[in-house]
């Protein structure tokens, strides 16, 4: 593949793009930024890898990998790698009209412009924690079940907000509660569990506003933490942060959680609406990639 790119463009912004599904090859390639395209990785499990497709595109200026989800994530797009060589992969996959960008880097919000109107973007921190640095908070939760869903529901629509969680979705995943009576005033969850990949993310952390400031936040994460490192073999554990939520900071922090990669999150919405201007972008690219392994395509990048 790479002397058909060589032999056919001379150009520093010429890419060589493919869909893959080589597993082993995406693990390699996502391994230098695993915590940041965590849920890139996590797809990568066995069981939720047919819910996701994946394309690479490479050249002088180095490698992006996407990774488009349909399912277990929702409709949802990651993007990691150089920018030059994902605008060339993004003109000719820009992927469904409508998308949810769960992770992106900041140096490619001028690319996602290029392609896509983006709004409500969210400028996040990732934190991730190993086995060695965990510090369990002790406290009074349970883990929750099914049955828990209206329960959850419910305090998740405390502020207004709609929520549709089922009871499949708890049950797949792992969430604690913490308990006034019986009512559920805190909850911590997962948004995917890969424990093949030896990564899973927390996320969907929240706490009735009556009892904020108490605590229980750092007890439903500690014992969700606790879980994936220690029953279910998590390498690692992330999780996504406002950094200007200082609370949720020390929180995280005080169970051994660091700083690391800063993502941004939005929502996308195609600029080629009918997918004309893609569709003969890839026959172009296709061509130019005849000489290669089948799918190969060969594509430029920002000028």
């Amino acid at each position: 593949m790479t002397d058909a790119l060589h032999r056919t463009t001379s150009s520093a912004a010429r890419f060589l793009v493919r869909e893959t599904r080589d597993a082993r090859y995406l693990d390699r390639a996502l391994a230098d930024e695993c915590v940041f395209a965590a849920y890139a990785v996590a797809q990568l499990e066995p069981e939720l890898f047919e819910d996701a497709r994946f394309w690479v595109a490479e050249g002088p200026t180095g490698r992006a990998v996407m990774m488009q989800s349909e399912a277990g994530l929702g409709r949802a797009v990651v993007t990691v790698g150089d920018a030059d060589a994902l605008d060339a992969l993004l003109g000719l996959h820009p992927g469904p009209l409508s998308n949810y960008l769960a992770t992106g880097a900041p140096e490619h919000m001028g690319v996602l412009a290029r392609h896509y109107e983006v709004s409500g973007a969210i400028e996040m921190r990732r934190m991730v924690i190993e086995a060695s640095r965990f510090r369990h908070i002790d406290g009074l939760v349970r883990r929750l079940r099914g049955e828990d869903v209206a329960a959850l529901n419910a305090l998740y629509s405390t502020e207004g907000g709609q929520t549709g969680y089922s009871s499949t979705h708890i049950e797949r995943g792992i969430y604690y509660g913490a308990y006034d009576g019986p009512r559920l005033v805190a909850v911590a969850g997962t948004h995917v569990v890969a424990p093949n990949m030896g990564i899973a993310v927390v996320g969907n952390v929240f706490t009735h506003p009556a009892y904020r400031g108490s605590g229980l936040a750092t007890r439903v994460t500690s014992a969700v933490t606790d879980r994936l490192l220690n029953d279910h073999g998590c390498r690692q554990v992330v999780l996504t942060v406002n950094p200007s939520n200082t609370a949720a900071l020390r929180a995280y922090e005080r169970l051994g959680y660091r700083l690391d990669a800063a993502v941004v999150e939005a929502r996308l919405r195609r600029l080629d609406t009918f997918g004309v201007g893609s569709a003969l972008r890839r026959w172009a690219a296709r061509r130019a990639g005849r000489d290669g392994a089948p799918g190969d395509e060969i594509a430029s990048g920002r000028a």
